[in-house]
């Protein structure tokens, strides 16, 4: 898809960060919106910014983990629109807690709104997309998508899935000549919510020694590298070339190459930024003045 003008994008988590970004950038060139987030005020904010750039812009709270509601947001779409050309599956949270002893219904939590969700609107949105006659699916996965990282059991999994599942149909769609492409997003830190929203498990501090809080301020401090609008930028440019994969930020671009480069061997740089055994417990009591 060269051209977004005339053109209409559904957009999970449209209330904020990249979902918000994507869809001014998409509105700046005249592009019609679907919008969803289970934020009525976040979704709101990024409608009215963007019903003021002339395009035609309807919104819808939603859960994507919620199958039933998924399907019907897409129906809804195409009663609204008349169609849809493309679809950001974009909404997602984060979880810091020990692969060990992540519990059931936290992993379960994340697994439905990051793998399941991307599940449920792309399965529900390709029959629209084949009759558009030109459609494109752009599933955002993450860097935890490429490599693990301590901490990150679940979300690693959500993300990996995503992965999987993209590339597989990008490749089956290709084979039946279908009129729809599919991207796999894989952003390194971006400035979003996302590390302050998300959950983090108190057990951590006997794994890395940091506390809830000094986890927080890390996470919210790694993920500064690259603004929402960049984010969406280059997302976009990956569209219009027809990428495969997206990779967005320096951060995403490096540490790729180190685990193409390494192999399994990348686990041993990522350590190095971790304590370990009776080290975590003194860093643990380090960190709780911070």
């Amino acid at each position: 898809m060269k051209q977004f003008a005339n053109k209409v994008a559904a957009i999970t988590g449209a209330g904020s960060g990249i979902g918000r970004a994507l869809a001014m950038e998409l509105a700046a060139v005249g592009c019609d919106l679907a919008l969803s987030d289970i934020s009525e005020t976040g979704l709101k904010t990024t409608a009215d910014q963007a019903s003021a750039q002339g395009v035609k812009v309807t919104t819808t709270v939603l859960d994507v983990a919620d199958r039933a509601a998924v399907y019907a947001w897409a129906d809804q779409v195409v009663t609204d629109h008349g169609r849809v050309n493309l679809l950001f599956n974009n909404a997602g949270v984060a979880l810091a807690a020990p692969a060990e002893t992540t519990s059931q219904a936290d992993f379960e939590w994340l697994m439905n709104i990051n793998f399941w969700g991307v599940v449920y609107g792309t399965q529900a949105f390709l029959p629209h997309l084949r009759a558009s006659g030109e459609g494109h699916v752009v599933n955002l996965s993450s860097l935890f998508g490429l490599i693990g990282m301590p901490t990150q059991a679940s979300y690693c999994a959500a993300k990996f899935a995503v992965r999987g599942y993209t590339e597989t149909l990008r490749m089956e769609l290709e084979m039946e000549g279908a009129p729809v492409s599919v991207s796999c997003v894989h952003p390194g830190g971006v400035a979003t919510q996302i590390a302050s929203s998300g959950r983090v498990d108190t057990a951590i501090e006997g794994l890395t020694g940091a506390s809830v809080d000094a986890h927080k301020r890390r996470s919210e401090k790694a993920i500064q590298t690259t603004t929402p609008t960049k984010a969406a930028q280059i997302i976009l440019k990956g569209v219009q070339r027809d990428a495969r994969r997206i990779l967005v930020g320096p951060d995403a671009k490096l540490l790729d190459k180190f685990a193409r480069v390494l192999g399994a061997g990348y686990q041993a740089l990522i350590l190095k930024r971790y304590p370990r055994g009776k080290q975590a417990a003194g860093a643990q009591e380090a960190t709780h003045g911070v």
